[in-house]
């Protein structure tokens, strides 16, 4: 598997994930935000904005593509209210109207909320993956990429993308579980958070590209 991520890191490059709607960054990537991105810099977030942005990002980002995640974080920055306490004293109608572009506006505008109050009870603190799995809407993707992004901690991600790119180079048969997944991959890859980010984000391009039907095939 680490052969694996090297021939897709010498490929594509570093992603520089997590993007941030105020970062002036050079897209690395096939889709997604024109900007926002930090290839090869893993200091991010530098801010408490920026990690709450993270968080809000890993729960819209459900069932979605990132542009239309994009939307409605810019939305909501747009309005002021891109931080916890505003998010909590809007109103249901005007939260939801603001995340619309992510779809599931409704159930994210709740899920959203369930965040904002753990968020604000941390009082600055970094959560434990047991707190984060106790958060109505957050589940083990979701809390992983926390984690990951916002709080700077080695945890794996995988996703449906990593999974689809394990089946078809072998190193999986059939769909494991997550967490089955998630722990085939922290045995097989070395333990950083610099890679842990590369490799959740390299899979995520790869899986783009072939969907788009690119030259990756042949160099893959």
């Amino acid at each position: 598997m680490a052969a694996l991520t090297e021939r897709l890191y010498a490929a594509y490059g570093p992603q520089g994930w997590w993007p941030l709607l105020e970062h002036r960054g050079s897209n690395p990537t096939l889709t997604g935000r024109l900007t926002g991105y930090h290839p090869g810099d893993y200091s991010f977030p530098r801010t408490e904005a920026q990690r709450f942005e993270i968080c809000c990002g890993a729960i819209l980002t459900q069932n979605t593509a990132w542009p239309n995640v994009e939307k409605a974080l810019q939305a909501l920055a747009d309005q002021g209210l891109l931080a916890p306490r505003w998010i909590l004293g809007v109103s249901e109608d005007r939260l939801q109207q603001a995340i619309r572009p992510s779809g599931y506006f409704r159930a994210k505008a709740r899920k959203l909320r369930a965040l904002c109050e753990f968020y604000l009870w941390l009082a600055g603190r970094s959560p434990s993956r047991e707190q984060l799995l106790q958060v109505w809407g957050v589940g083990p993707e979701t809390a992983d990429s926390i984690l990951l992004y916002a709080y700077a901690q080695t945890e794996m991600v995988v996703d449906a993308y990593t999974l689809r790119i394990l089946r078809r180079h072998g190193y999986q048969r059939r769909e494991p579980s997550y967490a089955a997944a998630k722990a085939y991959c922290e045995r097989n890859l070395p333990r950083s958070l610099a890679g842990y980010q590369e490799f959740h984000a390299l899979m995520v391009e790869h899986a783009k590209r072939l969907r788009a039907g690119g030259l990756e095939r042949r160099t893959v």
